[in-house]
């Protein structure tokens, strides 16, 4: 339970340091994805403003959170 507790403390802060920098920004969000780096499609982040993952990236943190 306290690894998950540490993990959850984690991710947040990861978050909120993405949060800000993406304030920064142009604020048109990531232009790479927080999780692998690759680049994030435009037409991704057209459609979706603000983004931070990849398509892929995105679905694999839902599943894992999902739970």
């Amino acid at each position: 339970m306290f690894d998950r507790a540490q993990e959850l403390e984690l991710r947040q802060r990861e978050e909120a340091l993405v949060r800000q920098a993406a304030k920064l920004s142009t604020g048109a969000g990531l232009s790479h994805c927080m999780d692998c780096g690759e680049a994030i499609p435009e037409k991704r982040r057209q459609c979706t403003p603000g983004c931070k993952r990849c398509v892929t990236c995105q679905h694999d943190y839902e599943e894992r959170n999902a739970r």
